[in-house]
């Protein structure tokens, strides 16, 4: 984990807004679309349902999702032709951990 990495990436508000909705999915997303593909929020949120609750660019959604996933707070999974992004809680304590113990 890269501190400054994570920092950098987490001074934009919607790409921290977008870390607060993939905390807690089921608030901000329907979830029914996702069983009826026989998956769930565990797999994690489609860039498309991240693009249409924010209202910004697909383009400039997946380059802000990418931000975080190269900062390691995001994992992502691609199923067919849909990408979906999870938080990378690992990742997210170690941070924790090190602003707790070093700032």
């Amino acid at each position: 984990m890269d501190p400054l990495a994570v920092h950098k990436a987490l001074a934009n508000p919607a790409r921290l807004q977008f870390m607060q909705w993939l905390r807690e999915p089921e608030k901000h997303f329907d979830e029914n679309s996702y069983r009826q593909q026989g998956l769930g929020f565990h797999i994690g949120v489609c860039v498309g349902d991240i693009q249409k609750r924010s209202g910004l660019a697909q383009s400039v959604v997946s380059g802000y999702l990418q931000t975080l996933k190269d900062a390691g707070l995001l994992t992502s999974e691609r199923i067919g032709k849909w990408t979906y992004y999870r938080r990378n809680e690992p990742v997210i304590a170690e941070f924790a951990a090190h602003v707790r113990d070093e700032l």
